[in-house]
This record gives C-alpha cells, sequence and structure tokens, in this order.
C-alpha cells in the first residue's frame, strides 16, 4: 500500500481526525432524524390502511443507510485509509444497519427520541475513533484508499438526490435528498483532498471548483422534474469524477512518493 512520507504525518494528522469524525458525527444528525421524522411519513396510518407499499414508498429508509454509510465513510477519512480504522468502521457499520432495524421496529419519534439518538450514534462513533487511534501505529495515509471513498462518495452522494417516493410530492423528501448529497460531496472533496500526492494552488482550485459545482449541480439536479434526472445526474457525476481524478492523480513529471510500510521496522528484519 502506498503511504505518505512519515514526517508529513503528524502535521495533518489531527485534523484529518476532526475532519472525518465530524463529518461521521453530522451523518449521524441525518440518520437520527430520518428515523424519528421522516420514517413515519412512510408508514401505513391505521391497523387497515389501504396505503399498501409500493415502488419508492421507502425513501426514508434509503437516505437513513445513505447517512450510515457516510458514516463509515468519515470514519475511515479519519484514519487516512488505514487498516485499523477500516476494521473498526466497518464493524460499526454493521453494528448500526442492525440497530437500524431494531430502532425502527420500536417506532421513536419526537424530538426526545431524536436527542436520545444523536446521543447514542455520537457515543459509538468517539469509542470507535478512540479504539482506532490507540491501535494505529501506522503512520501517513494510504492514499489509494483515500482515492477510492472519494468515488464512491461522489457515486452516493449522486444517489442520495435521486431518491424517489411514489408520489415524489413528499415536501421533507426534498431537502432530505439534498442534505445526504452535500454531505456526501462534502466527504468526496476531503477524501479526494487528503489523497492527493501534494498540494497547490492548482490543486486547491480544482478542489473548490469540484465543491462549487456540487453544491450548485445537486439541488439543480434534485429541482429537475423526477422523469428527467438522470441525464443531468450522469453529467454531474462524470464533471465530479473528472475533478476526483485531477486532485487524487499525481502531477506531470512529479516523482512517486516514497513507500513506507505499516509493519514495525522489527517486523520487516524478519
Amino acid at each position: 500500500m502506498m503511504f505518505s512520507p512519515a514526517g508529513h504525518a503528524p502535521r495533518s494528522a489531527g485534523r484529518l481526525v476532526a475532519v472525518g469524525t465530524g463529518l461521521a458525527a453530522l451523518a449521524v444528525l441525518l440518520w437520527a432524524v430520518g428515523m424519528t421524522t421522516l420514517q413515519p411519513l412512510t408508514e401505513p396510518v391505521g391497523p387497515w390502511s389501504e396505503r399498501l407499499p409500493g415502488a419508492h414508498t421507502y425513501w426514508a429508509r434509503d437516505l437513513r443507510f445513505l447517512a450510515l454509510m457516510a458514516v463509515v465513510s468519515g470514519l475511515v477519512l479519519a484514519g487516512g485509509g488505514r487498516r485499523p480504522w477500516i476494521l473498526r468502521a466497518v464493524l460499526l457499520g454493521g453494528g448500526a444497519l442492525a440497530a437500524d432495524v431494531a430502532v425502527d421496529r420500536a417506532d421513536p419519534t419526537g424530538p426526545g427520541a431524536t436527542v436520545s439518538l444523536v446521543a447514542l450514534g455520537w457515543l459509538a462513533v468517539a469509542l470507535t475513533a478512540a479504539s482506532a487511534v490507540r491501535r494505529d501505529a501506522a503512520p501517513g495515509r494510504d492514499r489509494v484508499v483515500l482515492a477510492g471513498l472519494s468515488v464512491v462518495a461522489a457515486v452516493l452522494a449522486l444517489v442520495a438526490v435521486l431518491t424517489r417516493s411514489s408520489t415524489d410530492r413528499e415536501p421533507e423528501l426534498g431537502p432530505a435528498a439534498l442534505a445526504t448529497g452535500l454531505l456526501l460531496l462534502a466527504l468526496t472533496v476531503a477524501a479526494a483532498l487528503a489523497a492527493a500526492p501534494g498540494r497547490g494552488r492548482a490543486r486547491l482550485a480544482v478542489a473548490v471548483g469540484v465543491a462549487v459545482v456540487g453544491g450548485v449541480g445537486l439541488p439543480l439536479v434534485r429541482f429537475v422534474g423526477p422523469a428527467d434526472r438522470l441525464l443531468p445526474a450522469a453529467v454531474l457525476g462524470a464533471v465530479l469524477l473528472v475533478g476526483v481524478t485531477l486532485l487524487t492523480r499525481p502531477a506531470v513529471g512529479q516523482e512517486p512518493e516514497r513507500v513506507v510500510s505499516s509493519r514495525p521496522a522489527s517486523a520487516e528484519r524478519r
């Protein structure tokens, strides 16, 4: 795996942890609101309701699952794509999916339930990050993982704004889908910058351009009629992926970075 030089890690590791865990915490907030506020809007009313399940009736659940994927992505970003963080983030994601099913069956509603779920989610994120910090002895970042993470987050942002319901007229659906998409866009830009092999005005300009294009393009895609969203979403996705590629690829004439192994020196000698 490709890691940045060890001397570069201490300066930015703390900022990366703060950004990644902060985005994961925001994703927890979106998940909790989706569970306690949006989920009841998609469920039948009364024991003999005629609102039978059909296509696109599970938009609240879909947005919650995207928020949970953003939690996992934020923790992977916080660890610079290194193995201890990935393992714990995936385990947290699996536990979160199981918890989502259990909480959904309990039908929590109201501000009190939202606050409780947010507090429990933030506690889980904090414990996961603390455990990863204790176990993570490798310096640097895995730029390949971070580049892949930025691509996945960009695709998920498009999935979020393309989320539909059976009528697509619920007033809460548009803002929720857009908020989820913008959070995933932030993860896209942050992961791409973390994967960038160098810094400079050109890369900063590309990062700002990706953020602006995504910040404008996602609402535009959302505001287009449901039947006409696919083409603008495809164009926006292509632009985002080109921007991510420009951010993460080495500059022309730039030498590849030195490989730093994540194993202790004693293990390498053996």
